[in-house]
């Protein structure tokens, strides 16, 4: 069986992103997950590893101690070595030899050379600005292959490597899909006419003026804003609309019950990330349930989805097209987005990679 460590980005959770889901469908391999630490004074790399899938042990790694920053110097790389070790450790206990080693940011770079693997992939899913380009750089170029999830992804990096692989983002198809069979009860039972719903992270550089704009113009719509919160500066004034409701986060198993009740779905626009052509795992969640999405969009942003998603570029466009969602004939595209959703399921997307793999003698 191989053997698989991967250096993740993110804790294994019930609310899985994308390096989770891709690595928790490789079944023929035996897999170590490293989750960072949640900050400096995490101590969970102390206790023992946990056996998340017949397959997958996860660790937490020891948090760094100095800011990611190479001027440090002997400090810095004293402070990578500690992590280093750590991982080697954790595999040398597993009976791991020559693994594959699964990374997914530049500041995986420094960890290579106190590292033992038979193979190197760098899974990319996003830009990383506040990196030296050059980690990044020495990253692709080292990876035996790169996975993009975005076109521009790719060409960013095509310098850097002649492997790239276009693997775009995913979704949990049969959750987000299988409400419409199997309804459940009204999250909203005292709440009549139009809802128009966003779930996912209020990011603190969120654009939600779109939103603020068509509530104030249609008093008679809802707005339901689902998920963590973040000191976004439009929260405040939100609130105190009374057709916005922002009931918080709420377990991932709950989520399609909301995007059920909603008659349109909508996507925002982040203001430090102009031009991202990722398209986030949530487009796909919207997608799977077939509902009417309204999306905001960059000026001269080529749109993902055109024949699926209503594209606007300013506040009043916003609105208009969420009157043309509404108006929208029962069943006219929702068999086209949940086409796109399918062919994007985490298990197609790991099918692919499993096969990309095979095919370079990495798996």
């Amino acid at each position: 069986m191989k053997q698989i460590l991967c250096l993740a980005g993110e804790p294994w959770s019930s609310s899985p992103g994308r390096t989770q889901q891709l690595i928790s469908r490789l079944r023929d391999a035996q897999i170590l997950y490293f989750s960072p630490a949640a900050g400096r004074l995490d101590r969970s790399f102390r206790q023992k590893g946990r056996k998340v899938r017949p397959n997958v042990t996860v660790y937490t790694l020891p948090p760094l101690l100095l800011p990611v920053e190479e001027r440090y110097g002997p400090l810095f790389r004293l402070d990578r070595g500690r992590v280093s070790r750590f991982v080697a450790d954790r595999a040398a206990r597993h009976r791991f030899s020559s693994p594959l080693l699964w990374v997914t940011s530049p500041q995986h770079v420094h960890l290579l050379d106190h590292l033992e693997y038979g193979g190197l992939v760098y899974d990319c899913d996003r830009e990383w600005d506040e990196f030296s380009p050059a980690w990044e750089g020495s990253l692709a170029g080292a990876a035996d292959l790169v996975f993009a999830a975005s076109p521009q992804l790719r060409d960013r990096l095509s310098p850097c490597s002649a492997n790239i692989a276009l693997l775009p983002n995913g979704v949990n198809y049969p959750l987000f899909s299988s409400q419409a069979a199997s309804p459940r009860p009204d999250p909203l039972p005292d709440i009549h006419g139009p809802v128009l719903g966003r779930a996912g992270t209020l990011w603190e550089d969120l654009d939600l003026s779109p939103l603020l704009h068509a509530a104030l113009e249609h008093p008679d719509w809802t707005f339901l804003l689902l998920g963590r919160e973040e000191e976004n500066p439009f929260l405040s004034r939100l609130r105190r609309l009374p057709n916005v409701v922002i009931p918080g986060p709420c377990p991932l198993s709950e989520v399609p019950d909301w995007l059920y009740r909603c008659d349109v779905l909508l996507d925002f626009l982040r203001l430090d990330r102009p031009y991202d052509d990722v398209v986030p795992s949530r487009l796909y969640e919207y997608l799977s349930t077939g509902k009417p999405v309204v999306s905001m969009l960059w000026p001269d942003q080529v749109e993902l989805f055109p024949d699926v998603v209503y594209a606007a570029h300013s506040n009043q466009e916003f609105v208009q097209c969420c009157c043309h969602a509404m108006g929208e004939a029962h069943g006219f595209a929702s068999q086209r987005r949940q086409a796109h959703a399918s062919a994007a399921a985490w298990s197609n997307r790991a099918g692919q990679v499993s096969r990309i793999l095979a095919t370079a003698g990495l798996l």
